[in-house]
C-alpha cells in the first residue's frame, strides 16, 4: 500500500479506536457515577409562536460515544388483560432490538394498547406526536435509588407508549415513578405536543427509597427554552397549575435531606437544591443559544444563571435549529480556532488548515489552547429536532429530523412519524466495530476524516450535506400536501407514501457519504507524507 495512504488509513483507525469504544455485555447493574458537570448533550425547546410555521419543536443532540446507534419504527400494539410489561436496565445501550444481554430490572401492569413510536437510544416521538428531548445533569449523587426498576432511556419508552400529550406524559412519569422507582440520575426532558412544550426535571430519591422528585414548568408560546447538562428550574409557584408542576415530595424531601429550609428565609430553588451549575461547558452552550436567539439581551457568558426561557426575537425554523446545534463558538473569544493562522506568501493571514474546532487534547496542548465545550460535538451518536404541527393528521404533523453523527458535517433527513419502518441500516449498531451495512458509519467516517484538514475538508463535506437539506426543505410543503391528499383517501397509502419518501432521501443520503468518503481518500491523501 502507498505509504502515505497507509499512515492516514492507521491515524483514521486510531481515532476509531479512541472515539469509538466497544460495547461490553454488563451482567450487573452498576453503580451509576452521577456527575455535576456532566457535558454530554444538548437540547432546545420551541413554543409554537417562536416558530416560523406554528409547530413545536424540541430536540437532542446524543453526544455520547457509549449510546447505541440502531433505530426502530416501533408499532402501535394492544394487549391482552393482565398481561405485563418487562422493564429493562440501559436499553439505551444493546445492541439490537432483541438483544440477548439485556438486563431486566422487574415488569409493571401494560396498559390495554401502546403507542407507535421511534425508538431510538433516546426514544424520540411518538403516532400522537408527542416528542421528547434530553440532557443528563447528574445531580447529588446520594440522590441515586437502589430500590427503582426505571431509568431513564426507559421512561422515555414508557411515557411514549402511554401518552399523547405533554402533560399527560409528566402524569405517567409521575405514576410510574412514585409506584415503581426511578434508579438514574438527575435528567432533564423536553416535551412537545401540538400545543404546548414543557421542561421536566427528575431526580431519584435517594438510596433505598422508591420513587422520585422532580419539577416540570410550561415554556410561553412565544419563547425558547435550552438545556445543557445542567439543572434549569429555580423558583416554582406551584399555586399555578397551568404552568408550574412538581412531585409531591419536592420541597419536603429537600428538607429531609438537609438541602434547603423554610426557616431558612431563602426561597426554594429545584436546580440549587437538587443540582449544581458549576459546570461551565453546560453553561457557555447556553449563553451561546440563548444569545442566538435574543441577541438584544447581551447576555454574560461567565453567569451562573441565565433567563429559564426568551422570547425568540425572530421566529424560527428546523433550519435555524440546526444552526445552532452546528455553532462552535466562531468569531468569539471561545472559539479554539482564533489563534490559528499561518501567513501566506502575499503577507495575508490564513487558518491552518489542520485548525478545527474538534481538536484532541494532545492538538490541544500542542497548540496551548484552553479546551471549550461547544455547542456542536464530536462525538455525537445523533441529532434530533422534531416538528408536532396540529393543523395536519399526526402521521403527517409529525416529522423528526434526523441526523448521524457531528451535526457539523451531516444532513438531517426528515422522517415522517407515519412511517412504518426505516432503512435497514438504520436497524444496524456500529459502536462495536466498523460495519458496512451501518448507516451511522457512513458519516462517522466522513466526520473523523474531516478533522485531519478542516479548514479544506470541511468544505468539500458542506457541498454534500447542505444540498441534501435544502431540497429536503423546500419539498416539504408538497410532501405534506400530497400526503395529505392520500390520507384522506386512505390512511394506509399516505403511511406508504411517507415510508417511500423518507427512507429514499435517507438511503440516498447514505450512499453519498460512503461516496465521499472514497473522495476524501483520493483527494487528500498527497497532503499527508
Amino acid at each position: 500500500m502507498f505509504r502515505p495512504l497507509r499512515l492516514l488509513l492507521a491515524v483514521v483507525a486510531l481515532c476509531a479506536l479512541v472515539v469509538v469504544p466497544g460495547f461490553t455485555a454488563r451482567t450487573e447493574r452498576p453503580d451509576p457515577l452521577v456527575c455535576p458537570t456532566c457535558e454530554g448533550c444538548t437540547s432546545l425547546l420551541v413554543g409554537k409562536a417562536a416558530s416560523v410555521d406554528g409547530s413545536t419543536m424540541t430536540s437532542h443532540s446524543c453526544d455520547s460515544t457509549t449510546d447505541r446507534t440502531w433505530m426502530t419504527m416501533e408499532p402501535h400494539r394492544k394487549h391482552a388483560p393482565g398481561e405485563t410489561a418487562k422493564v429493562y436496565f440501559e436499553p439505551k445501550r444493546t445492541k439490537g432490538p432483541d438483544d440477548p444481554d439485556r438486563i431486566e430490572t422487574g415488569e409493571i401492569p401494560q396498559v390495554p394498547e401502546t403507542y407507535a413510536y421511534l425508538n431510538a437510544a433516546y426514544p424520540i416521538m411518538n403516532e400522537h406526536q408527542l416528542a421528547i428531548g434530553e440532557t443528563t445533569f447528574g445531580g447529588k449523587r446520594e440522590l441515586v435509588s437502589d430500590k427503582g426498576i426505571i431509568d431513564c432511556p426507559e421512561l422515555y419508552r414508557l411515557v411514549l407508549e402511554r401518552a399523547r400529550t405533554a402533560r399527560e406524559a409528566i402524569r405517567v412519569a409521575d405514576e410510574l415513578t412514585k409506584k415503581y422507582g426511578y434508579n438514574d440520575a438527575g435528567e432533564a426532558f423536553t416535551f412537545a405536543d401540538t400545543n404546548e412544550v414543557w421542561i421536566f426535571e427528575i431526580l431519584g430519591p435517594g438510596k433505598g427509597n422508591v420513587g422520585a422528585v422532580w419539577a416540570a414548568v410550561r415554556i410561553p408560546d412565544e419563547n425558547v427554552f435550552v438545556s445543557a447538562n445542567a439543572p434549569r428550574i429555580r423558583k416554582l409557584d406551584l399555586a399555578d397549575k397551568d404552568h408550574y408542576l412538581a412531585s409531591d415530595n419536592v420541597h419536603s424531601l429537600a428538607e429531609q435531606l438537609g438541602y434547603w429550609s423554610p426557616r431558612s428565609g431563602e426561597p426554594f430553588e429545584f436546580c440549587t437544591a437538587y443540582g449544581s451549575r458549576t459546570a461551565m461547558g453546560s453553561r457557555r452552550r447556553e449563553w451561546r443559544a440563548l444569545s442566538r436567539i435574543a441577541p438584544s439581551l447581551k447576555l454574560d457568558p461567565n453567569s451562573e444563571h441565565y433567563p429559564l426561557s426568551v422570547r425568540a426575537e425572530r421566529k424560527l425554523s428546523v433550519k435555524d435549529l440546526l444552526e445552532i446545534f452546528r455553532d462552535t463558538y466562531r468569531d468569539t473569544p471561545f472559539d479554539m480556532t482564533r489563534s490559528l493562522n499561518r501567513i501566506g506568501r502575499d503577507g495575508k493571514a490564513t487558518k491552518n488548515p489542520v485548525a478545527n474546532p474538534f481538536m484532541s487534547q494532545e492538538y490541544l496542548d500542542a497548540f496551548n489552547i484552553t479546551s471549550e465545550r461547544t455547542i456542536a460535538c464530536k462525538r455525537a451518536t445523533y441529532l434530533q429536532v422534531t416538528q408536532s404541527r396540529g393543523w395536519l393528521p399526526d402521521a403527517i404533523g409529525g416529522v423528526v429530523w434526523l441526523g448521524y453523527d457531528n451535526p457539523t458535517t451531516t444532513p438531517h433527513i426528515p422522517f415522517y412519524i407515519g412511517i412504518s419502518h426505516l432503512p435497514a441500516s438504520y436497524a444496524v449498531d456500529g459502536r462495536a466495530r466498523f460495519r458496512r451495512d451501518c448507516a451511522w458509519w457512513a458519516f462517522r467516517q466522513v466526520s473523523q476524516l474531516a478533522t485531519l484538514r478542516w479548514q479544506d475538508m470541511v468544505q468539500d463535506v458542506q457541498k454534500v450535506w447542505e444540498p441534501i437539506e435544502t431540497k429536503a426543505f423546500a419539498d416539504q410543503p408538497g410532501i405534506d400536501a400530497e400526503a395529505a391528499r392520500l390520507y384522506a383517501q386512505d390512511p394506509q397509502k399516505a403511511k406508504e407514501y411517507l415510508t417511500k419518501y423518507s427512507n429514499g432521501v435517507a438511503d440516498a443520503s447514505v450512499a453519498s457519504y460512503w461516496k465521499l468518503a472514497e473522495d476524501l481518500w483520493t483527494k487528500y491523501t498527497n497532503y499527508f507524507h
